[in-house]
């Protein structure tokens, strides 16, 4: 069997293939049985990767496409106008069967619509969901959706309960816990599709579904995925991020008042700015 490729979008993202083509590169040279396909414009990349030239090619392919989804684009426009755009054809490059997973730093919206539309959902999954691992006292909790669907019914959300079970599971976690996320714990408290929800899980027998949960208890470590509404998610995790910022800068600002106060700082704030990378990074 052929080592497996991942097929990155090297035009998507703020900063495009100045930042995407340098970072790949970073991969292969530490990870010796990566192998890369980078889908985009030929002579920017190529002109990019000419400027390292230790690079294995062995384990590094260009795959032309001349269009980029710019990150402010409707996905319906990229969708529809640009068959040749570099996230367009990376994805087709998995549905192919010459890569086995795809990677975009660009338009989130635009990147979901493309995959449904190229890739399809497996049979029983109406729409995918953007899934993210958030720190927690107990180590991670994967909370989706985080913005893919904004309005979701009863069924859609039992069906992110269940693919949040099973990349759970594929990450090592046993019978993971599943919650839905609520305003209450009580099963009188949430709406009429998370009441819904809940009734859709307490009839499936392979799911360990835990009930409702409140956004404490998810960093509590209380739940090994937590469910909700992209609407929800979106504002949980800015908000997250956010606050875990102005305490870093908060703390940062305290630290330094006083010699002493700076020492303690630098233990202290490393560990800060690393849980707010981490926060980031699940973006």
């Amino acid at each position: 069997m052929s080592a497996p490729i991942i097929a990155i979008d090297a035009m998507g993202g703020d900063f495009g293939p100045h930042c995407i083509v340098p970072a790949s590169l970073q991969c292969l040279a530490e990870i010796p049985s990566l192998h890369l396909a980078l889908v985009g414009q030929s002579p920017v990349l190529e002109e990019i990767i000419a400027r390292h030239p230790a690079v294995d090619r062995a384990r590094l392919t260009i795959v032309s496409a001349e269009e980029v989804v710019g990150m402010d684009e409707r996905p319906t426009q990229a969708l529809r106008a640009k068959p040749r755009s570099s996230m367009r054809v990376a994805l087709e490059l998995v549905r192919d069967g010459h890569a086995q997973a795809c990677v975009s730093a660009g338009n989130t919206g635009a990147l979901m619509a493309l995959a449904r539309h190229v890739l399809k959902t497996l049979p029983g999954v109406d729409r995918p969901a953007m899934m993210a691992a958030i720190p927690t006292l107990e180590g991670v909790c994967l909370l989706l959706d985080l913005g893919a669907n904004v309005d979701c019914t009863a069924e859609q959300l039992y069906q992110f309960a269940v693919m949040g079970s099973v990349a759970a599971e594929s990450l090592g976690i046993e019978r993971p816990r599943v919650s839905l996320l609520n305003v209450g714990t009580e099963d009188i408290k949430g709406n009429q599709q998370v009441k819904a929800a809940a009734g859709l899980l307490q009839q499936a027998g392979d799911i360990n579904y835990r009930g409702f949960i409140e956004g404490d208890g998810l960093f509590r470590g209380e739940t090994d995925v937590a469910v909700c509404d992209g609407f929800v998610g979106n504002i949980l995790l800015k908000s997250s991020e956010g606050l875990a910022h102005m305490v870093a800068l908060r703390v940062e600002a305290l630290f330094r008042r006083s010699l002493i106060s700076r020492v303690v700082g630098a233990l202290v704030l490393r560990l800060l700015l690393q849980f707010c990378a981490d926060l980031r990074s699940a973006q």
